[in-house]
């Protein structure tokens, strides 16, 4: 795979729903370019595209693969995406290496879910498109009515390289001069023609339809015909980046110009170690340079360097601007980063991933396993930094937060399989509180006699509620107790903030007026006086009529119209309040509530399958509320039966 520059690279990501033929479609090329000699099947396990031990097992993608297809003396670097739509994040990085991209669409499934997504994708990263039609072979097939499909769901842009009418027209939209000539009724030559249909393509008023059997080879090689001849080339890409103080840079994509590259994927590979996969947008790269990480602020020695096809790997001597390449065994890098020369600056945005939908608690399944659970997670984060791991001190779980419950699924299958670590996924615990809404005025008093000397405090505190979490004052009188000891009084009222009576959640919002007391000159000392305080704390909050509170959530969720009855019913349900929609520029609305955070853990799920999907949300915490008594007898119970388990 040597030899190729930046005007005989093409680079192409793969998007679609899930099992519409992206992998096989790869296949097919490989086949017709002589690299296999027999067609690898999904099911059989057998494909260059899938390789992962999961990936076979699942019989879906779940990471992007890289599968270079040289054809015409041309490389095409093949970006193969999963379809599933947790791995939007894959698709995210894929984008970013690119200079075009081919959404997929199965003909007997016609316009899917994951079509739409492909699109906004696309769109999203103002990615030329191209569109191919796979499986044409099935059986009841009707092509033409998945293209009138697809103009209907897309536009106009959406056309034919048969349908000479249509393309002219867009051509002719595509620049000045050819329209004056369209319009005075004159031929285009061929010249011109594709001139405009390159520009057009280019600019993404003209989307390409194509059409294919991969199983059987048919349409392949003409889709890569179309690839080469249409796909925008490397070497007419700009790339803006930011130099060390952060103004804006321009970078062509160019071997004469200084090296850079970003790194838009990393494998976390049991027998290499990490592999980070590069786009070489400027320079050349070759094994044994040093590099500068601009993230990292750091340098890096560039080992080995490597061509990947799946999972095979051919040694690579020297990377021209624009080609795909990958390094292992990089000390600081990660997805995201820049490098380039120390000399010549730059830095590239870095890739966007969703926020995470759902959270899930992880638990080993055998004692002892949390730092393997941890190392583990925080090398599977390097490869797929779409998901988070968050440690909460106050209910002491480990959260994994991703896009739904295939992702979050497929890293716990990670754990085990990459790093023996067996864990169970639970729901989160909801970090309550309690408060008190009335007053009480209560006596603590500590005495202890045993040989020697004894312990002994004695106060009077009033509690009531307060806006602040907590407030403590003393309003002694006639030295009834030396201040000496108040610092301890406060101590002690302070830590039992920590567990309330209710059911062990902290406590806030409480005054605590600490008023009177008495003393004994010898047995009195600082733990005595603590001790008294915490014994006042759990008589006074008790009597002061304690509450439950639960943080309560605003929510936003994006809802095309025909789903808007379903999902406004649905958060009733979750004793929810709508406060109000906003309509959205392409289509659909945005609704805003507030659900309390117990009934939202599975939400994700939920509107996923009210809304085919298509439903979106982003969450916040925003305030704590009174727990509806019915429910807080229950969480009470519940408290109570695990302390005495």
């Amino acid at each position: 795979m040597k030899g190729y520059t930046s005007d005989t690279i093409r680079n192409v990501a793969l998007v679609g729903h899930g099992g519409c033929g992206k992998t096989t479609l790869l296949e097919a090329a490989l086949l017709a370019t002589g690299v296999i000699n027999r067609l690898g099947k999904v099911e059989d396990g057998n494909t260059v595209s899938d390789y992962d031990k999961m990936e076979i097992d699942k019989g879906y993608s779940i990471s992007t693969s890289i599968v270079p297809v040289e054809y015409n003396k041309v490389k095409i670097n093949f970006i193969d995406t999963p379809g599933y739509f947790d791995f939007i994040g894959e698709v995210n990085s894929a984008m970013r290496a690119v200079e075009a991209a081919v959404i997929l669409v199965d003909a007997s499934a016609g316009v899917q879910v994951g079509t739409e997504k492909a699109w906004n994708s696309c769109k999203e990263y103002s990615k030329p498109t191209f569109i191919l039609i796979n499986k044409i072979d099935k059986e009841n097939v009707n092509v033409d009515q998945v293209i009138a499909d697809l103009k209907d769901k897309f536009g106009t842009s959406v056309v034919q390289l048969s349908e000479k009418d249509a393309l002219t027209e867009a051509v002719a939209e595509s620049d000045e001069e050819l329209l004056e000539k369209y319009f005075g009724g004159e031929e285009f030559t061929e010249e011109e023609f594709n001139r405009g249909l390159v520009a057009g393509i280019a600019s993404g008023s003209i989307v390409p339809i194509l059409t294919s059997c991969a199983v059987n080879g048919n349409g392949v090689k003409e889709f890569m015909d179309a690839l080469i001849k249409y796909v925008p080339k490397a070497k007419d890409q700009e790339y803006k980046g930011e130099d060390s103080k952060g103004d804006e840079v321009v970078r062509k994509c160019d071997v004469s110009a200084p090296l850079s590259a970003f790194v838009f994927k990393t494998i976390a590979d049991p027998f290499v170690g990490k592999i980070n996969l590069l786009k070489i947008i400027s320079g050349k790269l070759n094994s044994g340079i040093e590099v500068y990480n601009t993230r990292a602020e750091k340098s890096e020695k560039l080992g080995a360097i490597f061509f990947m096809r799946g999972k095979t790997q051919a040694e690579a001597d020297v990377i021209s601007a624009g080609d795909i390449v990958a390094a292992a065994k990089l000390q600081f890098t990660q997805t995201g980063d820049t490098l380039c020369e120390k000399a010549h600056f730059i830095k590239y945005p870095t890739v966007s991933f969703p926020e995470p939908s759902l959270y899930m608690a992880v638990e080993p399944k055998a004692k002892g396993d949390e730092e393997k659970i941890s190392s583990g997670l925080h090398k599977l984060m390097e490869e797929d930094p779409s998901f988070v791991m968050t440690r909460n001190t106050e209910t002491h779980q480990t959260l994994i937060g991703g896009q739904g419950e295939i992702q979050i699924g497929i890293i716990t299958a990670k754990l085990k399989d990459k790093f023996g670590v067996g864990v169970d996924l639970v729901d989160q615990k909801i970090p309550y509180r309690e408060t008190i809404k009335g007053r009480s005025d209560v006596q603590g008093k500590h005495k202890k006699q045993s040989g020697g000397a004894g312990q002994y405090g004695d106060v009077h505190i009033r509690f009531s509620p307060s806006t602040e979490i907590f407030e403590f004052s003393e309003e002694l009188f006639g030295g009834s107790v030396p201040k000496n000891y108040v610092p301890a009084v406060e101590k002690g009222l302070r830590d039992s903030m920590e567990k309330g009576p209710l059911a062990g959640f902290k406590v806030v919002n409480v005054k605590a007026v600490f008023y009177d007391g008495s003393y004994h000159d010898v047995d009195s000392n600082e733990m005595a006086f603590k001790i008294a305080a915490s014994l006042a704390f759990k008589k006074g909050i008790v009597e002061a009529k304690p509450i439950l509170l639960e943080p309560v959530m605003h929510v936003e969720v994006l809802v095309p119209d025909e789903y808007m009855g379903d999902v406004m019913g649905d958060m009733n349900k979750r004793r929810g309040k709508i406060l109000g929609m906003e309509p959205q520029a392409g289509g659909g609305q945005k609704v805003l509530a507030e659900a309390p955070q117990a009934e939202m853990f599975k939400y994700a799920i939920t509107l996923r399958s009210m809304t085919q999907a298509r439903g979106s949300f982003t969450m916040r915490f925003e305030r704590y509320e009174e727990v509806p008594a019915h429910l807080a007898e229950k969480i009470i119970a519940e408290h109570k039966k695990e302390t005495e388990e």
